[in-house]
């Protein structure tokens, strides 16, 4: 990892262009998606040509694109319900108790966090609160079997009230769904499972086909074809938000535990080779001590090439004067995840402007939030926290205002809006409020 010493350098290293960047693809991923598609072609390209051929050709162009982007013949898109009732015959039972505890506590914060229909009659306005009626739930396959993200996406739909979750998972090496996400969308309450991966899932759920249902809302994290198709797809359905690779701070100061901070780094730099652990300390000696026992611990991980690329490339160790630039810098970068290893860490939350979710001391460490905590796992990332939030029940519900005024209220307020019709030069507006005034006059 490299270190970077003082404010300013920091803010430039980490802050200057920071962004989704979704042109980010490594050359291998793309020339073998140019050779599928038979051309040479961008990843833009790519998924422009995937959208066009999922909706105009529907199931024809699953099959197609299924075979040559994965390698794999599908015959059926839908996954019988009898498979996901063996699947837990190939699931742990611990690793089943444990999901439930997590669909518990999932369900239990997003049930707290639900917000209802209401309504001012003295002042003749309120709002009606009401969920989409399909989600659609993408999860990724690519190098870790992230099931748990159906708990953190189908979760939140289901307390919204929402009447249909659909959840497309490409299949794995031996041409089936992983079986454990087939468990996880069981205790979910998912309602239908496609085994459909990458940009055309994505079409395939946005679009409709055959056998694929035209849904409200996609969700959900994916790889950069994946984003690039809920990028291009926005309008046609509602989008819970774009999602690049996963990124950490961790803020500490000189009380902090070196191996934990260690640990929480390492555990997001896992995840994949562009993911962005970041360490900002106001002791070198802490800087030293986390540097060291990264390189300690990465050994020992099954995943250690994998976090090791992400520590070289977007990894980076950041020693400032005080807390007030460690908190300035992280504001500024608006990380997915920031973690508090400070004396007395709930004295700073109210200095926390900008982050996707935010983890409080040694015992709140983010891989909880990852599974069992209770808010969604799928955050914002590269900045956007900075204007968006993670996955929650508001990401499924729609917010409509209500007016209903008396016939009081409703003169004294005609008043006003014939005024301001009439000063922007609409005067059809101005007249139907001024007769609805000769109206309760006459």
């Amino acid at each position: 990892m490299r270190t970077i010493k003082g404010l300013q350098k920091a803010q430039k290293a980490l802050c200057e262009g920071r962004g989704l960047n979704l042109d980010n693809v490594p050359p291998e991923v793309l020339e073998k998606t140019s050779k599928a598609l038979g051309k040479p072609i961008t990843p833009v390209g790519a998924v422009e040509l995937i959208l066009e051929w999922v909706r105009e050709d529907g199931d024809d162009a699953l099959r197609d694109l299924t075979q040559k982007l994965d390698g794999t013949e599908l015959t059926d898109f839908e996954v019988p319900l009898e498979s996901v009732a063996d699947a837990y015959r190939s699931v742990p039972d611990e690793l089943v108790r444990a999901l439930e505890l997590a669909a518990r506590r999932i369900r239990k914060f997003h049930q707290a966090s639900l917000p209802s229909s209401w309504m001012d009659f003295a002042e003749g306005y309120g709002e009606m609160v009401s969920p989409v009626e399909r989600v659609g739930v993408y999860i990724p396959g690519g190098t870790a079997r992230l099931f748990s993200t159906v708990l953190m996406t189908a979760i939140p739909a289901k307390v919204a009230g929402v009447t249909e979750v659909t959840v497309a998972t490409p299949v794995g090496p031996d041409g089936s769904p992983d079986p454990t996400t087939l468990v996880a969308c069981d205790i979910s309450g998912v309602n239908r499972i496609f085994q459909i991966g990458g940009a055309q899932a994505i079409a395939a759920m946005a679009y409709g086909t055959e056998t694929v249902p035209k849904v409200d809302v996609v969700c959900g994290p994916g790889n950069v074809f994946v984003t690039l198709a809920k990028k291009l797809l926005f309008g046609e359905v509602g989008m819970d938000g774009l999602f690049g690779p996963t990124e950490t701070v961790v803020i500490a100061d000189e009380t902090a535990n070196p191996t934990l901070c260690a640990a929480d780094l390492l555990a997001q730099a896992e995840h994949d080779v562009l993911a962005t652990p970041v360490f900002i300390t106001t002791s070198q000696d802490m800087a030293d001590a986390v540097t060291k026992e990264i390189d300690v611990r990465v050994e020992r991980l099954e995943r250690g090439a994998i976090a090791r690329q992400a520590l070289d490339r977007q990894g980076a160790v950041v020693v400032v004067e005080n807390l007030d630039e460690a908190l300035e810098l992280a504001n500024q970068f608006a990380p997915e995840h920031l973690s508090l290893m400070v004396d007395d860490p709930w004295r700073y939350t109210g200095r926390v402007q900008n982050a996707g979710a935010l983890f409080l001391g040694n015992y709140s460490h983010e891989v909880l939030g990852d599974y069992v905590a209770g808010p969604s796992h799928v955050m914002p990332t590269g900045g956007t926290a900075r204007y968006s939030s993670g996955v929650n029940v508001r990401s499924f519900l729609k917010f409509v205002p209500v007016i209903g005024l008396d016939e009081i209220t409703s003169s004294v307020l005609s008043r006003a809006a014939s005024v301001i019709g009439r000063g922007e030069g609409l005067t059809g507006h101005a007249e139907a409020a001024e007769v609805r005034e000769e109206l309760l006059s006459s």
